[in-house]
């Protein structure tokens, strides 16, 4: 009799990835919110990525996650640390690897030459261009930090000779990435501005973008926003759910999505100077789990946000202000990060079974046995077909 799985492989279901793929290595509950779907392939989609934290001590080995990814339509995934042993992993899967030195790492990089080559001979030398690294993230968040240390050595780190001359002939940037409160204003979105205590740094920052081809990486999270937010609408706007639509009374432009409103972003840039510099989504998804006081993780929120930023992204409609095109948007997360010393909505998602589906699957992984399930001769005739196709 087959089991769940292998039911789930005739059917496809797909993999919902951000907020999103839960895994316990043996046993975890195995949740589908979505399971028979229509039988399909998703194409790949060079713009959606997938953070992968490491702040857990229950995580499955680098060649399972490896395995994890090539079964999804993810083509990047972003790694907050450098772990050798998940670059390595990676190699030959075609997938681009952020990978990013640690805010404890930046003094180093501003002031040892030989921290720099050094951690280029270990991180990168040894993987690419076998393993597809794309990007090279020094420090997360460092703008607002309160760390005037950092905040004083992040951009000479950036422009440490070692790690622009590793970059390949351009092929492996070098960024940093910065939490939406870098901006001063973003409300309405066409008067998106930085925060000027951020001035001459954010200056040197996008001219380093700018001089490099590099992106400007940001991590918007419509979660964290619509709780500030009292509107009746907020939570529909944040979900991409029908709403009336919320004016920019400089451009008469009408939004009817939080992800949208972050054309601040652009705006943000353009004022400076720098409206060519490519954006990153770094960051963004909405929590299926929280703490008990916390309102707005949950399950169906989680798989509305996810599903229906895809699906936007997909549509290849942009924003307003950046129309025809999609960013490079990276999903938080793959795995639960148990050991995260912070609210239950940023540590929920851990193991190699689905918590929900946002349609991210092109095959399925059968790895260990689940439940059995009863179907019919003939589905089950039809099955084996299917399992004959897969291995051929």
């Amino acid at each position: 009799m087959p089991n769940c799985f292998e039911l789930a492989a005739m059917f496809e279901i797909n993999w919902r990835v951000a907020s999103a793929l839960a895994v316990l290595p043996y046993t975890v509950a195995f949740l589908l919110l979505s399971f028979l779907q229509t039988v399909k392939i998703a194409s790949s989609q060079s713009f959606i990525g997938i953070n992968y934290g490491q702040v857990a001590d229950n995580l499955p080995p680098p060649p399972s996650t490896a395995k994890l990814l090539q079964s999804t339509s993810i083509q990047k995934v972003r790694l907050y640390g450098s772990d050798p042993a998940i670059i390595k992993a990676l190699a030959n899967t075609g997938i681009g690897i952020v990978i990013g030195t640690a805010n404890g790492d930046i003094p180093g990089l501003d002031s040892d030459p030989n921290f720099a080559k050094s951690w280029i001979n270990t991180k990168v030398l040894p993987f690419y261009p076998a393993s597809n690294i794309i990007l090279i993230t020094v420090g997360n968040e460092v703008m607002t930090s309160n760390n005037q240390n950092l905040f004083n050595k992040l951009l000479p780190a950036m422009q440490n000779n070692a790690l622009n001359d590793a970059s390949f002939g351009g092929k492996i940037k070098v960024s940093t990435v910065h939490p939406m409160g870098v901006l001063k204003q973003s409300e309405p979105p066409s008067s998106g501005s930085f925060d000027p205590s951020y001035g001459d740094l954010m200056k040197g920052l996008l001219e380093f973008n700018s001089a490099n081809g590099s992106p400007f990486a940001i991590n918007p999270y419509p979660y964290f926003a619509s709780r500030s937010h009292t509107r009746p609408d907020t939570l529909a706007f944040c979900l991409f759910q029908p709403i009336a639509g919320r004016m920019d009374g400089n451009t008469k432009i009408k939004y009817m999505n939080m992800f949208d409103a972050q054309d601040a972003v652009y705006s943000a840039l353009n004022s400076m100077g720098f409206k060519n510099v490519e954006i990153v989504v770094a960051e963004t998804g909405w929590p299926y789990k929280g703490d008990d006081n916390q309102v707005g993780p949950s399950i169906e929120n989680a798989k509305a946000y996810n599903g229906n930023l895809i699906a936007h992204l997909q549509s290849m409609v942009g924003t307003p202000l950046m129309p025809g095109k999609s960013f490079d948007t990276y999903l938080f997360a793959l795995y639960d990060e148990d050991l995260k010393p912070r609210p239950g909505s940023e540590h929920n998602r851990t193991g190699l079974t689905m918590v929900y589906d946002v349609g991210l699957s092109t095959t399925i992984i059968n790895n260990y046995k689940e439940p059995e399930c009863k179907i019919s001769e003939k589905q089950n005739t039809k099955l084996k077909k299917l399992n004959r196709y897969h291995k051929n």
